[in-house]
């Protein structure tokens, strides 16, 4: 039971903060809103390592580094997505990051479960009823705002799904920590070459700081799911996360979505959540 209260609480969190960042990238830089959010989330996580005294593992870290870059791209594309599309729309596509890697894993040499299958067929069914604009059938359908960006969200996501699986095999905290540093660093580099000042309206220092927050506390809530339950299904219940997203949208920004996207948003949802039980 601890493991399910856990799991749901970071899937609030982690949809929470990704509404708060595609909201607060409407008004700001994208890379503003990324910097100050991953930054606050490494101050976050370094606290975590403190307190859990891990040891600092060796090489395996390079697969964090690439994992934190690749999450860097995927909050990305996300925030800008949700920013210029429906919230309801790119929220549900980007979930559909654990087709990445199952894909790898099939790579190298590991069937899909029929489960799994089930998933991938109900994730691609998702995404198509979901980007559809009303109106949009014929032989060059109209795809709806955001749907490329989720699609890269999706990718970037799966990808930092892969580079964390191997490097938390030794230390979680520290996976966490090597990844959102790596992050961190990389987006100084962007705001330094494209010389974007990473400065933030008072009205939106709150917001902004509390992506970071909230994005932090899922990824700790998520560690102590996966040492308390089975980890399949902390995966499928902490997938949920859209869920929040969606919510949110319609609730403060009175989003709606025709009877088809909605179905579309959902079946992605469970393909997802299938293909991360399997």
């Amino acid at each position: 039971m601890t493991a399910v209260v856990l799991a749901l609480c970071s899937a609030a969190l982690w949809g929470t903060g990704d509404f708060l960042g595609g909201l607060s990238t409407r008004t700001l830089n994208v890379l503003i809103v990324l910097f100050w959010s991953q930054l606050v989330g490494l101050l976050g996580v370094a606290v975590w390592i403190g307190v859990s005294g891990a040891a600092r593992p060796g090489a395996v870290l390079l697969w964090a580094v690439a994992a934190g870059l690749s999450a860097a791209v995927g909050l990305g594309c996300l925030y800008r997505g949700m920013a210029v599309g429906a919230m309801g729309i790119v929220a549900p596509i980007s979930a559909t990051s654990p087709i990445v890697p199952l894909a790898v894993s099939v790579v190298g040499g590991d069937a899909p479960t029929t489960v799994q299958w089930v998933g991938i067929a109900f994730a691609l069914a998702g995404i198509v009823l979901v980007s559809r604009e009303p109106g949009g059938i014929g032989p060059r359908p109209r795809v709806a705002e955001g749907v490329g960006l989720a699609l890269v969200a999706a990718l970037g996501f799966g990808l930092f799904l892969v580079g964390m699986a191997e490097a938390a095999q030794e230390s979680t905290p520290w996976a966490i920590t090597t990844a959102r540093f790596s992050s961190v660093f990389a987006l100084l580099l962007v705001l330094a070459a494209t010389r974007t000042v990473p400065r933030v309206p008072r009205r939106l220092v709150v917001p902004v700081i509390a992506v970071g927050i909230f994005d932090t506390g899922a990824n700790v809530l998520f560690g102590f799911a996966a040492t308390h339950g089975p980890l399949g299904v902390v995966a499928v219940l902490s997938s949920l996360y859209p869920l929040a997203t969606i919510l949110l949208a319609r609730a403060v920004l009175h989003e709606r979505l025709g009877p088809t996207r909605t179905a579309g948003g959902l079946v992605a949802l469970g393909g997802a959540a299938l293909i991360a039980a399997g």
